[in-house]
């Protein structure tokens, strides 16, 4: 596999970046992510990757968004085929297009969350029994702890917490998320 040059590009400069790539010869769409890099950035990393099919090349274009208020301009003056990927963004990690089409292609407005961000809740998954794990008084074994699935936060960070605490913030919660064995009350 050929290597992939990489090219950080400020969130202002995203279509003209865009333009110009495919004005050198990366003119075929290829894919556009999000990353959510909670714990080490308050931002999203957008990844644009575009083909040269003259020269099999790859070219990843990267810019940030802060986490707080992700909005770009839309790619789809230039790729039109960028308009879906787009979309699968807006309803995944809340990420707004300028310019691009605001419908939604996955989930129900009715939602209102972005499931792939981490710090969002999959409530839908602690409620229903998680395969594979033994809930205590299935078995024998009175010293078996209770089992979250992954994506799932601790209880006593997200649901059963102190009326009087303070929300959680959403590094606690993301930090949370790794599923296993929920932490003993002391």
């Amino acid at each position: 596999m050929a290597e992939v040059e990489v090219r950080p590009v400020p969130p202002g400069e995203w279509v003209s970046a865009a333009r110009a790539a495919a004005a050198t010869g990366y003119a075929f769409f290829d894919w556009l992510d999000c990353v959510d890099e909670i714990g080490r950035a308050e931002e999203f990393r957008i990844v644009l990757q575009l083909l040269d099919r003259g020269s099999g090349a790859s070219l990843r274009l990267e810019t940030r968004v802060p986490r707080d208020e992700p909005v770009l301009d839309s790619l789809t003056e230039v790729f039109g085929g960028a308009a879906w990927a787009e979309r699968e963004l807006a309803d995944l990690f809340g990420v707004r297009f300028t310019g691009g089409d605001p419908t939604s292609l996955l989930i129900e407005p009715r939602y209102g969350g972005h499931p792939l961000r981490k710090d969002e809740v999959l409530g839908a998954r602690v409620a229903a029994s998680w395969p594979g794990a033994k809930e205590p008084g299935e078995t024998g074994a009175a010293s078996r702890r209770r089992m979250v699935p992954p994506g799932v936060p601790d209880p006593e960070v997200w649901g059963d917490r102190d009326p009087a605490a303070p929300p959680p913030t959403p590094d606690e919660i993301a930090a949370s998320a790794q599923g296993g064995r929920v932490r003993r009350r002391r």
